[in-house]
């Protein structure tokens, strides 16, 4: 050690080992989730998550006041469950930890939930809502067939939560809990069922497929338990989505009007199930 250093070492603030001794279980326990956890991104994402059920066994923020404040306004059932969850840390130490530290200052890693089995019916042979939904019976299950942007996928997910869907199924190669997908859906991919599946293993449901050339939504009664499929946003849907489809159905849009935003898509067809006669 040079003189400078050893000169550094008896300057510094007397806390500054003890805090770095002290977040090291914190680092720790970060790294054995770090692998297979999902990332939540903020106070928001971990107030949804901890509302719906998410197991998380590690959280930690910059400023354990300023969350106690905004939990005092905004989650106020959440108090007691982030004061033994949440430990302090430095802020060069968040920055280790995540890509891009949140404006809140709080991050944490969940488990990630496992789908229900959608194929199960209830006794009259409609197919509720699965384990852990949260929905009402026959509540319909969201398909994303093949989709791109992982901003939609989540923003999806977040309308599937609030209208009460069974859940959101997606094909293709993207994963559904990609950390730019939670953070898009705010941490409520714990509220409503999420998974991949390919197309030759959807539930055993009716499927109406949205597309230009279908029927006009308004004039198409949604069966219980229906799966809504949408294409992806650039192609539509692919080939076996469509082959697999009961009905082509089509959102009513002015003319020349090319096509609206996925999400934008997927929330009037929840409305039109939403607004449908009791």
């Amino acid at each position: 050690m040079t003189r400078k250093d050893e000169q550094a070492e008896r300057t510094a603030p007397a806390g500054t080992a003890a805090s770095e001794k002290a977040v090291e279980p914190v680092t720790a326990e970060w790294a054995r989730h770090a692998a297979d956890g999902v990332l939540l991104d903020g106070f928001h994402a971990l107030k949804h998550a901890l509302r719906f059920g998410a197991r998380v066994p590690v959280a930690v923020t910059t400023d354990r006041l300023a969350v106690r404040e905004l939990a005092r306004s905004l989650a106020p059932d959440l108090l007691d469950v982030l004061d033994g969850l949440l430990r302090e840390v430095p802020e060069a130490t968040l920055r280790g930890l995540v890509p891009r530290a949140h404006p809140t200052g709080v991050a944490a890693l969940a488990l990630r939930s496992s789908a229900p089995d959608w194929d199960g019916a209830g006794e009259d042979g409609v197919p509720g809502p699965g384990a852990g939904a949260g929905t009402q019976e026959g509540a319909p299950l969201v398909v994303l067939d093949n989709p791109r942007n992982l901003g939609n996928v989540g923003a999806v997910v977040r309308l599937a939560a609030g209208a009460g869907a069974a859940g959101v199924l997606t094909t293709g190669d993207l994963d559904p809990w990609h950390p730019a997908a939670v953070r898009a859906g705010a941490g409520l991919h714990f509220a409503v069922p999420v998974a991949r599946r390919q197309v030759g293993r959807l539930p055993r449901r009716p499927l109406l497929a949205f597309d230009p050339e279908g029927d006009d939504l308004r004039s198409v009664p949604l069966p219980p338990g229906a799966m809504l499929a949408f294409g992806s946003e650039r192609h539509g849907l692919t080939d076996a989505l469509r082959d697999r489809a009961d009905h082509l159905v089509a959102l009513p849009m002015r003319p020349q009007v090319s096509s609206y935003n996925l999400a934008t898509s997927v929330a009037m067809a929840l409305y039109h199930w939403m607004a449908r006669p009791s």
